[in-house]
């Protein structure tokens, strides 16, 4: 198995996707900027996305990266910007500089579509975010595809499972930003998510865009209801029912197949 690199290995998605790496067999070296406990298997090698100098020993000897790491959930459209956009500048050029031919797998976020698609949003799709999440996103995006390097980007949705807390927000989220009770969203387990990654480690998704998803989409209002919690409904219609919704044919195509296709088997499973 390959020696890889996972940025953003102690966040919601990094958390629950190292262990499962290292139980496959791979050799994981996380990315951390302090002391904090990592899963069996793995290591930990100090440096720090904006200090681009700390980079090299975390690159030394890698045959992939896993690059997760982002900044969301801010008011600091610098911070945001500075972490996406410019942490993913400073490690392409040290994978560029210090081990070449590294794969280089980046998470990405469907948020990067435009709210007005006329369809669930393929890869192909003109994307114009202007939040600075998606924007910053969209950025580091280029950056990666424009390096030389091989690369894959996956494109996650709503990612959920494995006692996160992420379907647990919903109900205080939803008013927060306005989110119609009736708005479906693609989702994916972190099972699933884990399954993704491993299967762009093989080189299967080398130089795409890659929307990872389940087989159904779910609504703000079932979220909630999965979360334990209830919202009020409403009969008002929506603005796009297309909004926030992925098509997942092309992973499928490229071999992913999810183990958790609906959020209801995740719940038979009791796996939420």
């Amino acid at each position: 198995m390959p020696a890889i690199l996972v940025t953003g290995a102690t966040g919601l998605v990094g958390s629950r996707l190292l262990p499962r790496l290292a139980e496959a067999g791979f050799d994981c070296r996380a990315l951390v900027r302090g002391d904090v406990a990592l899963p069996a298997g793995t290591t930990g090698v100090r440096g720090d996305l904006g200090d681009p100098g700390s980079l090299r020993k975390a690159v030394d000897g890698i045959e992939a990266v896993v690059h997760l790491a982002a900044l969301f959930r801010t008011d600091d459209e610098d911070a945001i910007w500075r972490a996406n956009r410019d942490g993913t500048r400073h490690l392409v050029d040290a994978v560029k500089a210090h081990a070449p031919r590294a794969r280089f797998v980046m998470a990405s976020t469907g948020n990067v579509y435009d709210a007005d698609a006329p369809r669930p949003s393929r890869e192909g799709d003109t994307a114009t975010p202007t939040a600075a999440y998606p924007a910053s996103k969209l950025a580091a995006e280029t950056l990666l595809r424009d390096s030389g390097l091989t690369w894959a980007i996956l494109r996650l949705p709503f990612v959920y499972g494995d006692g996160d807390g992420h379907l647990g927000s919903i109900p205080a989220l939803a008013p927060r930003f306005g989110m119609h009770p009736a708005q479906a969203y693609s989702v994916a387990h972190h099972r699933d998510v884990a399954i993704a990654v491993r299967l762009a480690l093989t080189g299967a998704m080398d130089g795409r865009l890659v929307n990872v998803t389940d087989d159904a989409p779910v609504t703000v209002y079932e979220m909630a209801q999965f979360a334990g919690d209830s919202i009020e409904g409403s009969s008002e219609p929506l603005t796009n029912p297309w909004s926030g919704r992925m098509d997942g044919s092309l992973a499928r195509e490229l071999g992913f197949q999810p183990t958790v296709p609906t959020i209801h088997v995740a719940a038979r499973e009791g796996i939420l």
